[in-house]
């Protein structure tokens, strides 16, 4: 009677030890993403690029900059584009990742935001679609502006490619914005305040993404869609550390 009473208790105790490793391992995720996103928008970052030997000490140029400068930057910055884009290799397993296990810990804490956490997954993987698209075309940016001596129309039809793609990543990174932060709070493992900052943040994105046409023609309006970006981030890492310690 002793060994029955005992089974379930050491079941038990294993299901926990086994939900808290999962939640540490979502939030280590969501961290390394978070990490591996900075470092990549760092390499656009002229004084950055120069310190690491990648580039000539500009910083990369916006959608409005005349073509002859986006073909300078690419020509010479070569190195830090390769960086930035080969980060994207590892970034998109990491959102799926971080999507799919928040999902999981979602359901495991009675299903509570379910639905949202269900969001969350299919806007990740729209989102990590229309992201290999934008990488792609700035890959292709890098190889055409290589021996150019002045820009032609198909370097500048990829540069539009990229600029349009861009701005239509913008609302499927807001709506896993929005899906991650409620579904996170509906089951209790994120404070208040970090569900405001996702719906706001995940708004901005979405309103930014609205206005793709004017942002793929070197609108002021993307600045709305980085600043969202940066709430995402933050986001992430105060939401991972949070998992990492078993909080929620």
């Amino acid at each position: 009677m002793r060994t029955q009473k005992a089974e379930p208790t050491a079941l038990e105790d294993r299901q926990v030890l086994d939900r808290v490793s999962t939640t540490r391992v979502v939030g280590g995720v969501a961290v390394a993403y978070a990490a591996s996103v900075i470092v990549q928008n760092a390499m656009f970052m002229g004084g950055v690029a120069q310190l690491l030997g990648l580039g000539d000490g500009t910083g990369a140029p916006t959608y409005g900059d005349p073509l002859g400068e986006v073909l300078a930057y690419h020509a010479a910055n070569r190195g830090a584009v390769a960086v930035a884009v080969g980060l994207e290799a590892l970034n998109l397993p990491l959102l799926l990742l971080f999507v799919t296990g928040l999902q999981g810990l979602v359901q495991r804490r009675g299903a509570a935001g379910a639905d949202w956490s269900r969001l969350a997954v299919a806007a990740g993987a729209t989102l990590s679609a229309v992201f290999a698209l934008v990488i792609a075309t700035h890959i292709a940016v890098v190889l055409a502006a290589e021996g150019l001596a002045e820009p032609t129309p198909a370097f500048e039809l990829v540069w539009q490619l990229h600029a349009a793609a861009f701005a239509l990543a913008l609302p499927a990174l807001g709506a896993s914005f929005i899906g991650a932060a409620l579904a996170t709070h509906a089951s209790g493992l994120t404070r208040p305040w970090q569900r405001l900052l996702g719906v706001a943040g995940g708004s901005l994105l979405i309103s930014a993404g609205a206005g793709n046409l004017a942002i793929a023609d070197g609108s002021p309006l993307v600045f709305a869609g980085v600043a969202g970006l940066a709430a995402w981030l933050a986001w992430l890492v105060v939401t991972g550390l949070r998992l990492i310690r078993g909080q929620g």
